[in-house]
């Protein structure tokens, strides 16, 4: 089966998370992926969170799979060379070292311009350029309370709360993920390469864009009325923590089911939606809430939407969160189990649309893994594993041109690693 980036070749000069998660994806989507190490350990997260001792660690695994591996010391003069050379023949460039990284390396985006002037070249920083924090190394959460998720996350009465998300992470290489097939669709038009950068800070503010939309609307109004503090609680002149409210205008909680004192999951996610106020109050047997004055409109219920979700737990006490949800779905109800990650690695449904896949290892065994979120109706990405350290360095190298002597002379010296036992 052809896939649609087969023939754009990319080489990935990341680690750690937000850099492979982009690679990744486009790998997945047909391009071939050669993920540049250094020769020593590679990236770092082979190593950490280690659950078998000697193998990739599911961190590496489950964010480099369908890539290359090569070993690269680009310290050397021979090791800039075989960059360059990569430079050459490659469509795309990502990286997401330190600011200035690439250019003490000896490649600029200049430089990369010179070498290859339809390469694009794509960064991913914890802060944009003009940033005052640019040279602070970044990690997810730190993302996450530079762009606005963490003051906006949590209780009202508690400290601001990083998400389980990789908001930081994972959404940034995704963002980078855009901007990239923008450029390449630039391209085919141009014929020119252009430079896509993506602070991790910039991506977390996209996603808290309603929340930005809050901060507009609370300096005009000084509340907003679709937090649970409105309208007996006080506001200040940020955007509060408003704990699992809905953000979106249809107040939603999470509330307890049967067992929740002994399941830490036992909880749905219950959304009262104002169109379908009605069928809500008969799925919860309130009907006399239908025409109530108290509740049959959304700023009616607000002064007391907690003590409305109060009831509801009430109605849910004797109800397994699965009970509840395939009640509630018949009178169309937005809400869902809080489902914990055993069970979404055992949903059967997520392994038959392959949102969840099982990837064989050489050195692993079989191990669980994400599989592309994005469905296609004329392809299917295959997951396949994640390369050993080094493992496709000599192909790599040979396809340059480099003769097995040379390469081997590389080995000796330094300029790439030993192949894996």
């Amino acid at each position: 089966m052809s896939l649609p980036l087969q023939g754009i070749k990319v080489i990935d000069f990341t680690g750690v998370q937000a850099g492979p998660v982009c690679t990744q994806f486009l790998a997945w989507y047909g391009a071939d992926v050669v993920k540049v190490e250094r020769i020593n350990g590679g990236d770092v997260t082979r190593h950490q969170l280690r659950d078998i001792p000697d193998a990739d660690a599911l961190y590496f695994t489950m964010l480099n799979s369908n890539k290359r591996s090569i070993t690269l010391n680009t310290k050397t003069p021979q090791g800039k060379e075989v960059m360059e050379k990569l430079i050459r023949e490659a469509d795309v460039l990502v990286e997401n070292f330190a600011p200035g990284a690439m250019d003490r390396m000896g490649f600029s985006w200049e430089h990369i311009q010179e070498l290859n002037p339809r390469l694009i070249f794509g960064s991913v920083k914890g802060f944009n350029d003009q940033s005052s924090y640019n040279d602070i190394k970044v990690y997810d959460n730190v993302a996450q309370a530079a762009g606005g998720g963490c003051s906006t996350t949590g209780f009202w009465d508690g400290p601001p709360t990083v998400s389980g998300a990789a908001l930081g992470d994972s959404n940034s290489g995704l963002h980078l993920l855009i901007g990239l097939l923008t450029a390449l669709f630039a391209r085919e038009k141009t014929g020119k390469g252009q430079k896509v950068s993506v602070s991790m800070q910039d991506a977390v503010i996209n996603l808290c864009r309603v929340k930005l939309r809050d901060q507009q609307r609370l300096e005009r109004l000084g509340y907003l009325e679709e937090y649970p503090q409105y309208p007996n609680g006080t506001f200040t002149d940020v955007v509060p923590r408003g704990g699992n409210a809905g953000g979106g205008g249809q107040p939603g909680w999470v509330l307890k089911c049967k067992d929740w004192e002994t399941d830490p999951n036992a909880y749905i996610y219950f959304t009262i939606q104002e169109q379908n106020w009605e069928a809500t109050c008969k799925a919860i047997g309130k009907p006399e809430w239908i025409d109530d004055p108290a509740y049959n409109s959304a700023r009616a219920r607000q002064p007391h939407i907690l003590q409305i979700f109060a009831e509801i737990e009430k109605w849910l006490a004797d109800k397994t969160k699965y009970e509840a949800v395939n009640i509630l779905r018949k009178f169309e109800v937005p809400c869902s189990p809080v489902l914990s990650m055993k069970e979404i690695a055992y949903d059967e449904t997520l392994r038959a649309s392959n949102t969840i896949v099982e990837v064989p290892h050489k050195k692993r065994g079989t191990y669980l893994t994400v599989g592309s979120p994005m469905k296609f109706s004329e392809f299917q990405p295959t997951i396949t594993e994640s390369p050993l350290l080094g493992e496709h360095t000599d192909e790599v190298l040979a396809a340059l041109g480099y003769s097995v002597e040379e390469i081997t002379k590389m080995r000796t010296e330094s300029v790439v690693g030993p192949l894996p036992s």
